[in-house]
């Protein structure tokens, strides 16, 4: 988001998430409701499994802000279960080509327009379950571009019927090009790395959104015409807390 400008809620082109590697219902609430304009929860590098997904959709149920879930791969059960539980959108790692994206795509939704499986977990603990029709309409389908496959295939994936977004991993996409974070987020080329994202997802109307991390690292992303980032985590917040606290306390 722009420094200027208003955010928007729920993961939208201009908004600031918070990203979470913990299964911890307490917590994820407090950060749901600590102002950030959307929630992600890592079931691909974190100890989200299915039961504690199931809990987490309950805890989240009527939050301020949605909530993501960052699924373990291309996997249909997962992203269903995901969904099943209530988050907004998923992102979708690990993608390797448009053929990936095309399986992601369809597992998100229901038919006709995909191949998604019926069984939302709200009525389990007594809440509304979307019709097919409405939850087709409002699911976010977020792909990866983190590999090089995904990057020379871009175009295609942007392109894929119910992809809504295409999501930057800057520190698995700097491994498999062989350059570091700092070079990657330094090559303003049009041609370069996120330049060629950020086109992709201009020409085909869809979301560019990123995993930055920090504020610092927000801003140069920004810079690059992505302003729907994960600007902090869990972790970096539980920890610039504690140096704030211990700094103001110092004798």
């Amino acid at each position: 988001m722009s420094d200027s400008t208003t955010p928007t809620r729920g993961l939208s082109e201009r908004s600031r998430g918070i990203w979470s590697f913990t299964a911890d219902v307490d917590l994820l609430r407090r950060l749901a409701g600590s102002g950030f304009d959307w929630l992600a929860v890592d079931a691909q590098h974190g100890p989200v499994d299915r039961t504690a997904l199931h809990a987490i959709g309950r805890g989240l149920a009527g939050v301020r802000a949605p909530f993501v879930v960052r699924v373990p791969a291309a996997d249909a059960s997962w992203i269903g279960a995901a969904l099943d539980a209530g988050a907004d959108a998923v992102v979708v790692p690990s993608v390797t080509g448009v053929a990936d994206a095309v399986r992601a795509a369809s597992a998100c939704r229901y038919p006709p327009l995909g191949e998604r499986s019926w069984g939302p977990f709200a009525p389990l603990w007594g809440g509304p379950a979307p019709t097919p029709e409405s939850a087709n309409e409002v699911v976010r389908c977020l792909v990866m571009v983190e590999t090089a496959g995904a990057l020379a295939d871009v175009d295609a994936i942007a392109a894929t019927p119910g992809v809504d977004g295409l999501f930057v991993g800057p520190l698995d996409l700097a491994l498999a090009l062989g350059t570091t974070v700092d070079a990657l987020l330094d090559d303003h080329a049009p041609a370069g790395p996120l330049g060629t994202v950020v086109a992709a997802a201009r020409q085909h109307g869809i979301l560019v959104a990123a995993f930055a991390g920090s504020p610092a690292n927000a801003r140069r992303l920004r810079a690059h015409g992505i302003h729907c980032l994960a600007v902090t985590t869990d972790v970096a917040v539980v920890a610039e807390g504690s140096r704030a606290l211990l700094a103001d306390d110092a004798s």
